[in-house]
């Protein structure tokens, strides 16, 4: 397997046991695809649900530059919920599986086809 294949397993991982959720694995490959090299790097392949900055960060580049989503307060409602779902004393939420479910949460799921 290679090292992006063994991230994926992870991440199903990560939404099965933490969030409960079962993956659809051909979008969360989709998903993490799409997060390019960041996966790899330690400090970018993880999102801060505590850091301001960094929640505008997948506000700006994420929902608004990638979905194509309006900025809004639904925007920080869905945020705030993936962090909720994710669990707020996790401290290591994958950056890809924060996208995957910001994703389905606001059905944009075709961005990815």
């Amino acid at each position: 397997m290679s090292k992006r294949d063994d991230l994926i397993v992870k991440y199903a991982d990560d939404l099965k046991n933490k969030i409960g959720v079962t993956p659809d694995m051909d979008f969360l490959r989709k998903v993490t695809i799409g997060c390019g090299p960041s996966i790899y790097n330690r400090d970018s392949s993880t999102v801060s649900g505590t850091d301001a900055s960094e929640l505008a960060t997948v506000k700006n580049n994420f929902l608004i530059k990638k979905l194509g989503l309006s900025d809004g307060p639904a925007l920080d409602a869905g945020i705030a919920k993936v962090m909720d779902q994710y669990g707020q004393s996790e401290r290591n939420k994958y950056r890809a599986v924060v996208y995957y479910l910001l994703a389905k949460h606001f059905n944009k799921e075709s961005v990815y086809n």
